[in-house]
Formats: C-alpha cells, sequence, structure tokens
C-alpha cells in the first residue's frame, strides 16, 4: 500500500517534512520516496496509510494539493474511497464508474480530467502532453461531478 502525497505549487514537501521535529517523529518508521511532485509512502496496510494521513493532517492541510492511496500497483484512489474501502461500505471492482486523470506537470498537479464512463486514458490523450505524469484515480460517487 502506497500514500501518494502531490505538493502544492511552489513546496518542496519532502524537505518540509523533513525540517519538522514532528513530521520526522512521525515519518520515523517510514521511508519516503522523494517524487519530483511530492512524496510517496509504503505502509503496511490500508489502516496505517489512513492512520499516517491522519497524523500528517496538518501538513496535508497546508502543504499538499492531493493526497491518493495506492492499494494495487497502477490503481490510485481518493481519500474518500480509501475511507469507503477500509470501512468495507464498498468494493471496487474493474470498471470503475468514478474515476478521473490527476495530469501533473513537472513539480506540480495542473489538472483533473474527470473520465466518462467505460473510456480509456487514451481517449484524453488530446488533454495531456507526453512529459506529463497521468494518475488514473478511482473516487466516490459523490466526488464525482454530475455531467
Amino acid at each position: 500500500m502506497n500514500v501518494l502525497l502531490i505538493q502544492s505549487e511552489g513546496v518542496d514537501l519532502y524537505a518540509t517534512l523533513l525540517k519538522s521535529e514532528t513530521s520526522r517523529g512521525v515519518l520515523r518508521f517510514y521511508q519516503p520516496d522523494r517524487l519530483e511532485y511530492g512524496i510517496r509512502i509504503r505502509t503496511a496496510s490500508l489502516g496505517s496509510a489512513l492512520a499516517l494521513v491522519s497524523e500528517l493532517r496538518w501538513y496535508i492541510q497546508r502543504y499538499v494539493e492531493e493526497v491518493l492511496f495506492e492499494p494495487v500497483e497502477g490503481i490510485f484512489c481518493s481519500s474518500g474511497l480509501a475511507r469507503q474501502i477500509y470501512e468495507r461500505d464498498v468494493m471496487p471492482a474493474e470498471p470503475w464508474a468514478y474515476r478521473c486523470l490527476c495530469r501533473i506537470a513537472g513539480d506540480r498537479m495542473i489538472d483533473t480530467i474527470w473520465m466518462d464512463e467505460g473510456a480509456t486514458q487514451e481517449a484524453y490523450a488530446d488533454r495531456t502532453e507526453p512529459e506529463d505524469t497521468v494518475l488514473e484515480v478511482w473516487c466516490t460517487e459523490e466526488e464525482y461531478p454530475e455531467k
């Protein structure tokens, strides 16, 4: 299980978290990976990932644009969906109807592209650049905007 924290514009999240004694204490059992656009933290389970995010809440509110969970490699989910999975309110499976693409250019997130049901990432290639990092994120029905 990975937690992906996408930093806000103008923030070096990795350096910011390491400068603070409090956040260093929270992260002492983890070895966050520095990414150009934030950090990735490996955890043992969804429960521990949610607990870690809760402990970092103050930093997340100030320095993080988006919090994503990666329960399976390459599949990301929103905080809301992660909570629903943890509480066993939902069991996501492919094809998941409520999805978006997070478009990241360089060191920041620049766009959220809401996907139509059944569409693939390739259908939105005209809205991204080849050098972008594009993450498909599964969301809750409540997070998905009405068309």
